[in-house]
C-alpha cells in the first residue's frame, strides 16, 4: 500500500440490462475464473425466477435484500498490552456494500439446492424478507459488537 496516495476506487460501468452499478459489482463478485457471461446468466436468471415467484420487480427486491444485509457496525481486533480486544467500529458505506454483496454470494453458494441460479434467487428472496443466512450473519456481527461495547473507548 502506497504511503503517498490514497487508493482511488475503480469505477465500474453499469450493467447492460438494468443500467445499475451495484448489479455490475455483484456480477463481478459472483464471477468465478473470469467467466463473466456465466455469472451474468446466473444473476439475470435468478432475477427472472424472483419475478415469476413474486410478480414484483426483481431489482427492487434485490435492493431491499441488500439493504437488509448491510451492517452498520462490525468488530475489529486491536492488540493492547498483550491482550487482543474486539472493538466495535462503524462501517464505511463502500465496505458496507461490499460486505453485503460478499455475504449474499457466500450464503447463496452454501445453500442446498439444484443450481446456483435457484440458490441465489432463494437467498435474495429470503434476505428481502429479513430471513436467510446472510441476514443471520449481520445479526451475529451486531451481537458481537453489542457484547464488546465496553471496549469502544479503545478506538483509534
Amino acid at each position: 500500500m502506497s504511503r503517498k496516495h490514497r487508493a482511488t476506487p475503480r469505477l465500474v460501468l453499469p450493467d447492460p440490462r438494468y443500467q445499475d452499478m451495484v448489479v455490475t459489482k455483484f456480477i463481478n463478485i459472483l464471477m468465478k475464473g473470469g467467466n463473466k457471461a456465466v455469472a451474468e446468466r446466473i444473476f439475470y436468471g435468478a432475477l427472472e425466477d424472483i419475478e415469476k415467484k413474486t410478480g414484483e420487480e426483481p431489482l427492487k427486491i434485490f435492493k431491499k435484500a441488500l439493504s437488509n444485509i448491510k451492517p452498520a457496525v462490525e468488530v475489529k481486533s486491536r492488540r493492547i498490552g498483550g491482550a487482543t480486544y474486539q472493538i466495535p467500529v462503524e462501517v464505511r458505506p463502500a465496505r458496507r456494500q461490499s460486505l453485503a454483496l460478499r455475504w449474499l454470494r457466500d450464503y447463496a453458494r452454501s445453500r442446498n439446492g439444484r443450481t446456483m441460479r435457484g440458490k441465489l434467487s432463494d437467498e435474495i428472496m429470503e434476505a428481502a424478507q429479513s430471513r436467510g443466512g446472510s441476514v443471520k450473519k449481520r445479526e451475529d456481527v451486531y451481537k458481537m459488537a453489542e457484547a464488546n461495547k465496553a471496549f469502544s473507548h479503545l478506538k483509534w
